[in-house]
């Protein structure tokens, strides 16, 4: 299959992907003999007088069961959406699927984020009335069908008794806008079209590959991106008006009010999903909120976004281990909370993690596991890290006083995103980095084959000393693991925009020349470095589409209509000891 043929699929089948990101245990859910009755279209009414399409599935015979409800801008109905209520109605369960306003077939506007507090609240009103229901309600369902979890969850009563969001954002902003001052632009903006269109619109996306998504997100300026897919979207144009953490924002989040969420939770991710770092983060928020948090269990395994149950994401192959029930651990959770049952849940950890590299599963009852030793691994070279065959190395030895090493960045020909987080335009897992570190604009810094298994679990964060000639710029980190064959998988990375470098709101713009330290926050991830292999860390300025350009102006965000080139300086003497800090696992 080409790979337009592949992208055009992928991001058709986006609203199928993201709905219940169950791929694997569809095949069960749909061998399941049909075993129930369909109300579609129920209309539900909202108290400003908009009515929600809703599809209320039934077991066929009567009573009043407890209910399963998710919220969804991707579509109800369909084969995909009746195996996966089926199931769930065979074990005993009412099923309800609804269009979020101003999708599918619900009225309204449809605007991301602004909603489904409210219509989710409603509907749950509306279904405790029903004479079907028994007074229990349950969610869910993955990604954005997570945050309408999420969303409805703090005003909710004790009636809903538990949540799985699966692969879910909670707060827009940070999740799914922008990253320490830069852009999120394939997530944000390439989701952001996506589901902009209402059903049967046709989209100017249809077809394109990997060169037309990069050709459209190169659009600028960036205030108005939506040029670039010939359709003016309004929200995505408000996101650049927005492009700090303010008022905007706060309406559409969840984070103000996540200490009157009292409903367990079960959260399931993946290491290289768009939502690793903050879904972990948001657990932990969640945790320490009030004095008795509701009871939380959280997966993680070595998936991308739609969860993917054959072994094989991206370019690694994971083994039979890394596929999981994911259907049956809903079930065993729906069945505890809903129904009162004593089961496995009693005695499930607080988190369990898949371990990359070792490919097992470990259990562990806080993030990050007990035991991390936080180890800074320093950059050093003579000078020349550029590229794969420079001089850069990694060790855990202090630097004394070394040469700094230089790059040109130049916006008009950005490092090209390879695998790693993302969702729509661009390739996203593990993939082989060699292509990548081949570039004059990208440091690469190797660590010596080891000579036992490191194994690393929790957050990575670096720490950069460089300058700039220009008055903002960007510097953005990837940790790789290194096979003994000089295959260079990603594992995580991250970006920051020097004016946001205190992570405050305030801007600051550089002073050129002048050598600043810089916190690179590269997420999360759980991977033991195997005998013979290396650790690897790629610095450069940027990672596109993951993230924007940034143009090395000092202009305000999203403004620019001309990309100017820096010059780039990282230091790594004992005075400017940038490092890699990584939480390593005793074994």
């Amino acid at each position: 299959m080409s790979v337009s043929r592949q992208v055009s699929l992928r991001v058709g089948i986006l609203v199928l992907f993201v709905f219940l990101c169950l791929v694997e245990s569809e095949v069960q859910a749909q061998r399941q003999p049909l075993n129930f009755r369909k109300l579609s279209n129920v209309t539900i009414p909202m108290s400003d007088g908009v009515n929600l399409s809703t599809d209320i599935y039934l077991p066929k015979e009567a009573g009043q069961y407890p209910v399963l409800l998710s919220r969804t801008p991707y579509g109800k109905g369909g084969d995909y959406n009746d195996g996966h209520a089926n199931y769930f109605v065979n074990h005993g369960y009412a099923v309800v699927i609804q269009d979020c306003r101003g999708k599918g077939r619900s009225q309204g506007d449809w605007e991301p984020f602004v909603n489904e507090a409210k219509d989710g609240f409603e509907t749950q009103q509306w279904l405790l009335k029903q004479p079907w229901c028994n007074g229990k309600l349950g969610t869910f369902g993955g990604s954005y069908v997570g945050f309408t979890q999420w969303a409805s969850a703090p005003k909710a009563g004790d009636y809903l008794k538990c949540l799985v969001p699966v692969v879910p954002l909670i707060e827009p902003y940070y999740d799914g806008g922008f990253y320490d001052g830069a852009l999120r632009l394939a997530l944000g903006f390439g989701w952001g079209a996506e589901v902009s269109y209402r059903p049967g619109e046709k989209r100017a996306m249809d077809g394109w590959n990997y060169s037309d998504w990069n050709k459209a997100y190169g659009t600028l300026p960036l205030k108005e991106w939506d040029k670039g897919i010939g359709k003016e979207v309004p929200y995505l144009r408000e996101w650049i008006r927005h492009y700090r953490y303010d008022d905007y924002w706060k309406q559409r989040g969840v984070l103000p009010q996540i200490s009157q969420i009292k409903s367990p939770v079960l959260l399931m991710g993946g290491w290289y999903d768009i939502f690793a770092e903050t879904a972990l983060r948001h657990i932990d928020t969640l945790r320490q909120s009030t004095q008795s948090p509701p009871a939380i269990h959280t997966i993680m395994g070595p998936w991308v976004h739609n969860m993917n149950q054959n072994g094989r994401v991206g370019e690694i192959e994971f083994g039979r281990a890394s596929a999981t029930d994911l259907l049956k651990f809903h079930l065993q959770w729906y069945d505890h909370w809903l129904k009162d049952q004593k089961n496995v849940v009693e005695d499930w950890p607080a988190y369990r993690l898949f371990v990359m590299g070792r490919n097992r599963w470990r259990e562990e009852q806080q993030w990050p596991p007990a035991g991390v030793s936080y180890t800074n691994y320093y950059l050093h070279s003579n000078g020349s890290a550029n590229t794969l065959s420079g001089d850069g190395a990694l060790s855990t030895q202090m630097p004394e006083n070394e040469p700094v090493d230089r790059y040109v960045y130049d916006p008009e020909n950005p490092v090209i995103t390879l695998g790693g987080s993302n969702l729509v335009g661009c390739p996203d897992g593990p993939r082989n980095q060699i292509s990548a570190e081949q570039r004059e604009d990208v440091l690469v810094y190797s660590s010596e084959p080891l000579e036992t298994e490191l194994e690393a679990i929790g957050p990575i964060k670096v720490i950069l000393y460089a300058a700039s000639d220009a008055l903002d710029t960007d510097w953005t980190a990837k940790l790789v693991d290194v096979y003994p064959d000089g295959r260079a998988f990603n594992l995580c990375d991250g970006i920051i925009r020097a004016r946001f470098r205190d992570l405050s709101e305030q801007e600051l713009l550089l002073t050129p020349g002048q050598v600043e330290k810089y916190t690179i926050d590269l997420g999360v991830t759980s991977n033991a470095f195997l005998k013979g292999h290396r650790i690897r860390l790629e610095i450069s300025s940027s990672n596109f589409p993951r993230f924007d350009r940034n143009p090395n102006t000092g202009h305000p965000f999203g403004q620019d209509t001309q990309l100017k080139k820096a010059k780039q300086q990282v230091y790594h003497g004992r005075v400017y000891a940038s490092h890699i800090i990584l939480p390593v696992i005793a074994n």
